[in-house]
């Protein structure tokens, strides 16, 4: 079992460099799926979840090969229209592979989707915009299968939330259906834009992108093949940027856009830090104890969820007390036993958390319960005193790519080893 141990009381300093989103690059090897032909998804995040979705890819009869940070997949004229659990159930954002492959093939059987253990995603969304599309749904044997023999008919979708994933799945689906599809309350994070942008690239034609409204004209495919570019993560960027507030450090990040990171950098000028934002990058310094803040999680151009854990390491460590509030995933509070357990004074009710900042954190072993609060919980060690010690760090290779290496060239003592599985005798 893999641990990270990192020493408290070093601030983070210096430059460091994101790569691409991990959740725009996944969805953007799916939209291959539209175009027959040879694409290219370049700035890709080295991660576990990007090696998977290129094996579901893969059975699906593309031939992806990965190398360095690009992801060049072959689709073929008629890709396969199954996607297996053994596989889906280790990464959620694959049934994004449904609304693609239902367009291009009339048929698709998808498994049931796990991932993150944060709470309830239904996929009702998904089914019932895909239904009103004309497609014929059903729930079997822990399988959805969709078949729309005729093809898809564009129509007017109303989502009852902005879902990522839903409106993803039905972006991708409605760009090869016939007549034009009006999808209302859409999301409108940066990765939908960046998926809309590979889409038109490809020959789509989609008005509305970065908007609560997306109107697809429906074109006769398959799309075109294309090289795209994946835009810079801003989860990881201020997963850094928190680290640096926290630590009372002086950090620079390369690689991610501010301005997809607004209301958290606010957050943390209303905390006390200063932010000088530049181009593609921005800087966050902090020299006093940070000051309470209050957070409420919303979609896009809300305070993201993913930030919810560096959130709560911040209120740790502040001045004062901090209300929390998380409207996304039902089940994001799960690792608060774990900051807990670092020495922090944390209240859950519902889907609030009181957190009463305490001046220093105590080092201890706990353990990684999804890939951004085993983040969190590392950046929370680095604000403890004595070593802590992070275990089922797999889930942080989902989404943090060289992650103890940045931690290094930052400034902080941290080593990552195997740990035996204990052993009982009976």
């Amino acid at each position: 079992m893999d641990v990270i141990r990192v020493k408290g009381g070093n601030p983070l300093t210096g430059d460091v460099s994101v790569g691409g989103a991990k959740n725009s690059a996944l969805k953007l090897m799916a939209v291959a799926l539209l175009g027959e032909g040879r694409s290219v998804v370049s700035n890709v995040p080295r991660i576990t979840d990007i090696a998977i979705m290129a094996e579901v890819l893969r059975r699906l009869g593309c031939a992806v090969t990965l190398d360095g940070t690009e992801a060049v997949i072959d689709v073929p004229l008629e890709p396969g229209a199954e996607a297996d659990y053994d596989l889906v159930r280790r990464l959620r954002a694959s049934i994004c592979v449904l609304g693609p492959l239902l367009a291009r093939r009339g048929y698709v059987r998808v498994a049931l989707p796990g991932g993150d253990m944060i709470g309830s995603r239904g996929l009702d969304m998904h089914v019932s915009g895909l239904a009103r599309m004309g497609a014929e749904i059903s729930n079997e044997h822990g399988f959805v299968i969709a078949s729309a023999p005729a093809g898809l008919r564009g129509t007017k979708i109303w989502l009852d939330f902005p879902s990522v994933g839903a409106t993803e799945n039905l972006l991708m689906a409605a760009v090869l259906a016939k007549g034009v599809t009006e999808i209302d309350n859409a999301a409108r994070e940066p990765e939908i834009v960046d998926i809309c942008e590979m889409l038109t690239a490809m020959g789509a034609r989609i008005h509305g992108a970065g908007t609560s409204t997306l109107i697809i004209e429906g074109v006769d495919g398959p799309l075109k093949p294309v090289r795209h570019t994946t835009i810079g993560d801003r989860i990881v960027g201020g997963t850094w940027a928190y680290g640096a507030a926290m630590t009372r450090g002086d950090v620079t990040v390369h690689g991610v856009r501010p301005e997809f990171l607004d209301i958290a950098l606010d957050k943390l000028v209303a905390a006390g830090a200063t932010v000088d934002p530049g181009d593609n990058s921005f800087r966050v310094r902090m020299t006093e104890r940070p000051k309470h803040v209050d957070i409420v999680t919303l979609p896009f151009p809300g305070f993201a969820t993913d930030l919810l854990p560096m959130a709560l390491g911040l209120a740790a460590v502040a001045e004062g007390s901090s209300l929390i509030t998380e409207n996304i995933f039902d089940g994001r509070f799960m690792f608060v036993n774990e900051m807990v357990r670092l020495g922090a004074d944390i209240r859950t009710d519902g889907h609030h958390a009181v957190v009463n900042g305490r001046e220093r954190l105590s080092g201890a072993p706990v353990r990684a319960t999804d890939i951004r609060a085993g983040a969190g919980l590392v950046i929370a060690g680095l604000c403890a005193d004595g070593v802590t010690e992070v275990g089922e760090v797999h889930h942080i290779d989902r989404g943090y790519p060289d992650f103890v290496a940045d931690l290094a060239r930052l400034g902080v003592e941290v080593e990552r080893t195997d740990v035996p599985e204990p052993t009982f005798d009976f």
